[in-house]
């Protein structure tokens, strides 16, 4: 049914309007294409909306400890928290090795939190089979463990990240 109504509006606009059809379904179809690889893998995602605050500053005070305010303002760290690791103010691991990293800590239950949804962390549970490659079509994604002891980041800029730090 909804095939048919959805192929008349496409059918009913012009040619150049076509390109943001494309990329609304093609956004539609990335977030479910990555719901479904969690679903399969046994992830159980929680949203937490009563503690996202106190995780969040957390983040902060955990990862970022040792970056002053002054070189926060400088690197722009609250437009995006991972200019820490792209202006190089932490030490951390780039690239593939991040990606293997990631793919290679041991990882049950774990935080997921995004740049651009400032009230919402999601808590994964049953996580251990997901892996670098599931969060690459995500944005500015934040992922890190229950305890604090590392964080994963993967950026919106293919030539800043992935990121991996983590605590000695």
């Amino acid at each position: 049914m909804y095939r048919q109504e959805i192929n008349q509006m496409i059918d009913s606009l012009p040619d150049e309007e076509l390109v943001k059809v494309y990329w609304s379904i093609e956004e539609i179809r990335q977030k479910y294409l990555f719901t479904k690889t969690m679903q399969d893998k046994g992830v159980v995602i929680v949203t937490l909306l009563d503690k996202e605050h106190g995780i969040m500053d957390k983040w902060d005070s955990v990862f970022a400890k040792n970056i002053s305010d002054e070189t926060k303002r400088q690197i722009r760290y609250d437009q995006y928290k991972w200019h820490i690791f792209s202006f190089k103010k932490q030490n951390c691991i780039e690239k593939e090795a991040a990606r293997n990293a990631f793919d290679a800590i041991t990882k049950t239950e774990l935080f997921v939190m995004y740049q651009n949804i400032p009230d919402i962390v999601f808590e994964y549970n049953n996580a251990s089979d997901i892996v670098a490659s599931d969060f690459d079509y995500e944005q500015d994604i934040y992922l890190f463990d229950k305890s604090f002891t590392w964080t994963y980041v993967y950026t919106h800029e293919s030539m800043c990240g992935p990121y991996f730090y983590k605590i000695d």
